[in-house]
Formats: structure tokens, C-alpha cells, sequence
């Protein structure tokens, strides 16, 4: 059995609840101990250790088939943000000041969030209408992705 990479399991959970990135990781072990890391690790430390994914899936605010292009744009990194938020997870100050005014944006203007992946820029803010219960506009079930997998 090679040897284990974690030299200090105590200082990697003090990491991951400061927050630290996993590429950072991978700098400061190397850097420190001079051991060559992967991201895929890390995601296993944090697997088995049952701590909580950064990044949430938001499957309810993200339900549709998104193109890669789409991704990190900025109606996607707000759903993200609202989803934490109501997940009572931890926002970031300065992102919860984006998240708060964005939500007034939509609430003052009357909008939801609607995405179509056929189109250049894939998302677009669109009068509310009666069937629209939150902040996006439902996708037809042909449109949505595999929440399965979220």
C-alpha cells in the first residue's frame, strides 16, 4: 500500500472550513511537503469526511440542460448564490450584496430567469406570468436536465 498523502488530517479539515480552494491545496502540499496532489483527491478527502460540497447543484433554481458556454454566467452564479442562501448555507458578503440587489431587480421589474440553450446568450430576465411560482421561468420536461444526477 503506497504511503498516505495527508500528512496532517487536522490542518486539511481547517481548510476546508476556511474555505480554501482545492487548487490551493495542491500549491500548499506542494509547497510544504513537496507532494504532488489532484483535485480528485481532495474531493475524496472532503467525500469521506462528510463535509458539504461548495458548489451547490441548485437543481431546483438550475433545472435546465445547460450548455458548458452558459455556465458561469452571471443569472447562473445568482441562482447558485440563492440557492445557497436558501439552503441556509454561507454567501459570501460581497456576493450577498449582488444576490440581495439582484433579487430586488427582479421583484421591482416583475422578472423571472429564463434560460434557452439555442440561443447565443442562453439566459434572459422575462415578465413574470401567473404559472410562474419562483424566480425561473419552468422549463418544458424535454428541456430539463437530470436532476437525478444533481
Amino acid at each position: 500500500m503506497p504511503p498516505r498523502k495527508i500528512q496532517d488530517e487536522g490542518e486539511v479539515m481547517r481548510w476546508f472550513e476556511e474555505g480554501r480552494t482545492y487548487t490551493w491545496m495542491q500549491d500548499e502540499y506542494r509547497r510544504k511537503y513537496d507532494i504532488e496532489t489532484s483535485i480528485p483527491m481532495w474531493s475524496a478527502f472532503r467525500r469521506r469526511r462528510g463535509i458539504d460540497r461548495r458548489n451547490m447543484r441548485a437543481a431546483d433554481l438550475l433545472p435546465w440542460r445547460m450548455k458548458d458556454k452558459h455556465r458561469h454566467l452571471y443569472p447562473a452564479i445568482m441562482l447558485r448564490a440563492e440557492a445557497k442562501d436558501r439552503a441556509g448555507r454561507p454567501v459570501p458578503p460581497r456576493e450577498m450584496g449582488r444576490l440581495v440587489a439582484w433579487r430586488q431587480m427582479l421583484k421591482n421589474d416583475d422578472l423571472v430567469v429564463h434560460y434557452d440553450a439555442d440561443t447565443e446568450d442562453g439566459f434572459f430576465y422575462v415578465s413574470r406570468k401567473a404559472q410562474d411560482t419562483d424566480i425561473i421561468r419552468e422549463p418544458p420536461e424535454a428541456k430539463r436536465g437530470n436532476r437525478a444526477q444533481d
